[in-house]
């Protein structure tokens, strides 16, 4: 069975699950838009040219049964610049979130004396 937006379903699922670790352990990730950049941009910067060289040269590719098949300019697909976007924003929300769980800063916990 053939789905080609599988890949960019994965990254949505990872995106929506950890969604919620910006309310409930108070992540903050959306809210500093300029923490998000930092974790953003060495990542773009360094895996997107280095992934269009591996795409170039044949040694990567994605299973075109499970991948949109869109083609960004330089030949990088879509479906791998959503997991250099996805994947950082997905792990930014869980070390913030158990960062501020483990500090016990989270909507119900008791303060302490």
């Amino acid at each position: 069975m053939e789905d080609r937006s599988q890949y960019l379903k994965l990254m949505g699922a990872c995106l929506a699950l950890t969604l919620p670790l910006e309310f409930a352990y108070r992540a903050r990730v959306w809210r500093r838009p300029r923490r998000l950049a930092r974790a953003l941009v060495p990542t773009l910067a360094i895996f997107v040219p280095w992934d269009i060289l591996a795409f170039r040269a044949g040694h990567w590719r994605l299973n075109p049964q499970y991948s949109s098949g869109v083609e960004l300019p330089g030949g990088l697909p879509l479906d791998e610049l959503a997991f250099f976007v996805a994947v950082p924003i997905c792990a930014l929300l869980s070390y913030e979130a158990v960062g501020n769980g483990l500090a016990g800063k989270h909507p119900w916990s008791r303060p302490t004396r």
